[in-house]
Parts: C-alpha cells; structure tokens; sequence
C-alpha cells in the first residue's frame, strides 16, 4: 500500500463519502460448511455485456479470504423494511436472528430482497486498503418495492411526495 496523503484526514473523507447516497446489500458466499456474510454498499453495475459487477471489500475483512476460497458470491439489495438484515450483517459475533436464504446460481441470497445476484469472480484487483472484487453475473431476479438507502451515516427511505387535492 502506498502512504497517506499527509493532508486527507480519513475521517472527514468518510464524512464526504457519506454524502453519496447508496442502496444496502448483504454479500454472501458458501465458506467451508457455512454461509458467510457481510453488509456491503459498495457495488456497481460495471458491464452488460458481458453481465459484470463488482464490490469493494476491505482487506480486513473475513469476508475477503472466504471470497478468494469461494470463486463465487451472491448479492442482495436490501428492501426498506430490511433494515434489521443490514444491522445484522454488519455486526461481529453471533446473534439470535434467523435469516432465510434462497438459493440462487448455487449461492445463498437474501429472501425478500428487491434483487439477486448470483457472480463467479473473474478479477480481484487490489486498491489500496480494499480489494475490488469482479463478478460475472450468472444469474439474477429482481422483484417490486422500495429500496434501503444509506447517506450521511443513517438509513433513509425514498420520500414521496404528497399529492395535493385540486381545489374546487
């Protein structure tokens, strides 16, 4: 990794980042005998032909070895009202939540979720303290709803606007 740029203080740059608003998804991939998973906000639809996408995750993380054993991961955008999921993926250690997967391509997605990717990882370049991990879509759903979004450090929803009546 290269140094630090002396006059980018890292917390304020997450600050500045955080004024880009995001969907929420769980990335997912089978390590070993179980199912691993993380909260991610850091996806982009990439290609269409051929179908690509990729997600940023730290070096850090658990999740990194187990995507490199895997070759594969499962993604999934998170509805409004799955927020719990988001918390509960984000968070180490156990908890008493059960979450229900689908099985999708061989790979385990959120059930519920407004979509669903199934990827097998073509490329895994490093960038400084992450690693972008490339993955071709081979396979997909999509359903209705509104998305979870996260900016500014918070969860939001769309807001819609009120129709106002016509005055007779």
């Amino acid at each position: 990794m290269s140094e630090p740029i002396s006059n980018i203080d890292p917390a304020q740059l997450r600050r500045a980042f955080g004024m880009f608003a995001t969907g929420v998804l769980i990335v997912t991939t089978r390590w070993g005998e179980r199912i691993h998973g993380m909260t991610a906000n850091s996806f982009t639809s990439v290609s269409l032909n051929p179908p690509l996408v990729l997600i940023c995750i730290d070096h850090k993380a658990s999740m990194k070895q187990a995507l490199h054993d895997s070759g594969h991961y499962g993604l999934s955008v998170l509805a409004h009202d799955q927020q719990h999921l988001s918390r509960h993926f984000s968070s180490r250690g156990s908890s008493d939540l059960e979450v229900s997967f689908d099985e999708l391509g061989g790979m385990p997605v959120v059930q519920g979720a407004l979509a669903q990717f199934s990827c097998r990882i073509t490329q895994a370049p490093d960038a400084g303290d992450h690693l972008i991990f490339i993955g071709e879509v081979t396979d997909y759903k999509h359903n209705t709803g509104e998305p979870l979004l996260y900016f500014g450090g918070g969860y939001k929803q769309l807001h819609k606007p009120q129709v106002m009546e016509a005055c007779q």
